[in-house]
């Protein structure tokens, strides 16, 4: 029989990774439908890059808000349903809203309360199982399915709202189109905030401390750099991030360009086959090991660029669907491998320092220079017909072969030994 306690975090993380996979991967589409250039259109000409990006601020200040308040003060499931009552009002305000600069600030002030919530679910499911080390990869997998629930939902709701034959994709599109969707995300942050109030009390593990600057901000982990291969695993992470921003802020906007029908749908291929190539990891790890584990992901993000570069909605349309489907061997052979790595490197005493550190270095600095990166070079290239389209996935291609092949270079993997006596990072 399944532990009650699993049912508790499976509806958690669900709620979690739906509610930001309902708007998150439309919004690049609502915000090039209402680019300056489209009748009533309110947002200039580039500015998806720039949207995109505040993500990456929120990722860089949320240990501010775990270290301060999750680890000392108060319990996490309290702080959880907080931020998220607070975030769902933030984004449904944002929605309303058709004025750059207030629209751009609001998802700002949105991902400073969410951000830190993918930390806390983390962090309260491990506090709550006996296992952490086997059993939250099961709970963290029905984050995947909340994601791949949420790319599918709009297909229910038009089909809900009398939707038939051709109707069905010109609804879909008119739907990715609108502000919509963050109304759904809000109307589900909702529900999620309410029942984060019903979750297994976490209390405070810090609770009564003394806290310094130095580890809120995970100082002891910069110190791990000193470890030339740590430093250029650190450098080839955060150089590899900046194209990797590219996919995540213009897919869908892209497939909708071209003509893809139900491209949101489409898209959760990637998080179907993450699951799958979640399950097959430690198959491949024991096997390749951790250099060419990063270098297999660094090359598939290369290849899925190519493969959006010459693709289309017609007879070639197979090379979309390969450059999503890869998105399992993209996420799970860089991402997740990269955590293994550093916790490795770090050893038990500077684990969650280390983590939080490489997590600000890609989600936060990478995924930041890549927004803007992209918002440049959509700019340039006039992002929109399907030449163009090309140019634009060209560029994050060549960059990314060209992190890959310095990092094959330069990175030698010593963690193995590193595992027997960690790094002294005092």
């Amino acid at each position: 029989m399944v532990p009650m306690m699993y049912w508790r975090l499976w509806v958690m993380m669900f709620l979690q990774y739906f509610t930001w996979g309902c708007w998150w991967v439309t919004l690049g589409t609502y915000i090039m439908s209402h680019e300056s250039g489209t009748p009533g259109g309110f947002f200039s000409d580039g500015f998806t890059g720039s949207a995109i990006s505040t993500s990456a601020i929120g990722a860089i200040f949320a240990p501010f808000i775990v270290g301060l308040i999750a680890d000392r003060y108060f319990p996490t499931q309290i702080v959880l349903g907080v931020l998220h009552l607070l975030g769902a009002a933030i984004l449904y305000f944002t929605s309303t809203l058709q004025n750059e600069s207030q629209f751009w600030f609001g998802l700002l002030m949105y991902f400073f309360t969410f951000m830190p919530t993918l930390a806390l679910t983390n962090s309260l499911s491990m506090h709550n199982l006996s296992q952490p080390d086997r059993e939250f990869p099961w709970i963290r997998v029905l984050g995947t399915i909340g994601w791949i629930a949420a790319g599918w939902f709009f297909t229910v709701y038009v089909l809900a709202r009398g939707a038939q034959g051709d109707g069905i994709a010109t609804a879909l599109t008119e739907l990715q189109q609108s502000a919509l969707p963050m109304v759904f995300a809000a109307v589900s942050q909702v529900i999620l905030g309410f029942y984060c109030f019903f979750l297994p009390h976490t209390p405070p593990p810090a609770k009564g401390q003394s806290i310094t600057a130095r580890d809120v901000l995970g100082l002891d982990a910069v110190k791990l750099m000193q470890e030339p291969s740590f430093f250029i695993f650190v450098l080839g992470s955060f150089l590899i991030c900046i194209p990797l921003q590219f996919y995540y802020g213009y897919t869908n906007p892209f497939l909708n360009g071209l003509g893809v029908e139900n491209a949101v749908g489409k898209q959760t291929w990637g998080q179907m086959s993450e699951v799958i190539f979640m399950v097959l990891m430690p198959f491949f790890f024991v096997r390749l090991g951790v250099k060419a584990m990063l270098l297999v992901g660094m090359v598939t993000w290369v290849f899925r660029y190519f493969l959006f570069s010459f693709g289309d909605a017609g007879a070639r349309a197979w090379m979309l669907y390969l450059g999503l489907i890869v998105h399992g061997i993209c996420y799970d052979f860089f991402f997740v491998t990269g955590q293994i790595y550093v916790d490795r490197k770090a050893g038990p005493k500077f684990r969650s320092a280390a983590q939080g550190f490489i997590t600000v270095v890609t989600l936060g600095l990478g995924f930041l220079v890549g927004g803007q990166v992209a918002s440049i070079v959509e700019r340039a290239t006039g992002a929109g017909g399907s030449e163009n389209w090309r140019t634009f996935w060209l560029i994050p291609a060549a960059f990314a072969g060209v992190v890959a092949v310095l990092f094959a270079l330069f990175f030698r993997d010593t963690s193995q030994a590193d595992e027997v006596q960690p790094i002294d990072a005092k």
